[in-house]
């Protein structure tokens, strides 16, 4: 039986509501649907119908996109979003995950003056994850600068490979504005990374969440090692279409960015993989 010319990982690809910002949650749903993604990761914020459930299930059986995943509200600007407790924001956010059939819920590493949640973290992380199905992916960060200034905003690490989770995001948006070796943090992450968040950068202090292709960093390289090794996890697109002239225009850039991550999750067969390794957990 002749091999096959191409073969297509596992992963789905989805749109993170984020991209459509200041567009609303519903409008993302249109635009996934419309272009053909996987799927939609929520980003909780201030639009009430990312904090509803039902209005949410309601958009996906509309558009016919499933919920992929559900990023837990902690921004800066959510932090009085499903209360001011972080603990019970990502209580809330396994249950919204749960009740929409989403398999991973993404959150940030505290920030350093939350002090007994840094402190509780990762050990309050890994219960969580014990009680689920649902993964809890923690996604790197970066360091906040400011002039020739550098603060640590994120505790314990904003290098969240440096602590021992069970699942992690990589963000190359984060990696881009962190200075850091993408490929290499992919490569501690090992068989741990179950989540990507797909933009680009060009190393400014601010995030810049480009298109990918319009930055430096390793976006092909990366889908095409995601191919190789077999990643089964999702895949989505988290660009800022805030300078959009338009609809259309915004639209175009994420018609790109799907275009370009399809394109490079595709590999030819035969190539060998080189399987990821998991550090044994103290």
């Amino acid at each position: 039986m002749a091999e096959p010319v191409v073969r297509i990982p596992d992963a789905k690809v989805a749109l993170s509501t984020a991209s459509v910002y200041p567009e609303s949650t519903a409008t993302a749903f249109e635009i996934a649907a419309r272009l053909g993604y996987d799927g939609v990761e929520v980003m909780v914020w201030t639009d009430p119908v990312s904090q509803d459930v039902e209005a949410l299930r309601r958009l996906s059986d509309y558009h016919q996109v499933p919920i992929l995943a559900v990023h837990a509200p902690c921004l800066l600007i959510t932090q009085r979003v499903w209360s001011t407790d972080p603990w019970v924001k990502l209580q809330r956010a396994q249950a919204a995950a749960e009740r929409l059939g989403a398999s991973t819920v993404v959150v940030h590493p505290p920030f350093r003056w939350q002090r007994q949640y840094a402190k509780d973290f990762v050990s309050g992380i890994w219960r969580m994850a014990d009680e689920t199905d649902v993964r809890f992916a923690v996604e790197n960060m970066y360091p906040w600068r400011y002039k020739d200034r550098e603060m640590l905003a994120y505790a314990p690490e904003w290098d969240v490979t440096k602590d021992d989770y069970r699942h992690f995001t990589v963000d190359l948006s984060h990696t881009a504005t962190a200075r850091t070796d993408a490929l290499a943090m992919i490569d501690r992450m090992g068989d741990r990374l179950g989540h990507v968040h797909l933009a680009d950068g060009k190393g400014s202090a601010k995030d810049e969440h480009l298109v990918p292709g319009r930055g430096t960093q390793p976006c092909a390289e990366l889908l095409e090692r995601l191919a190789l090794t077999g990643f089964d996890g999702h895949v989505v697109i988290e660009v800022n279409t805030r300078r959009a002239m338009s609809a259309a225009e915004r639209e175009a850039d994420l018609a790109e960015a799907l275009a370009f991550t399809r394109l490079h999750l595709a590999s030819a067969a035969g190539r060998p993989s080189r399987p990821a390794e998991r550090a044994p957990r103290p």
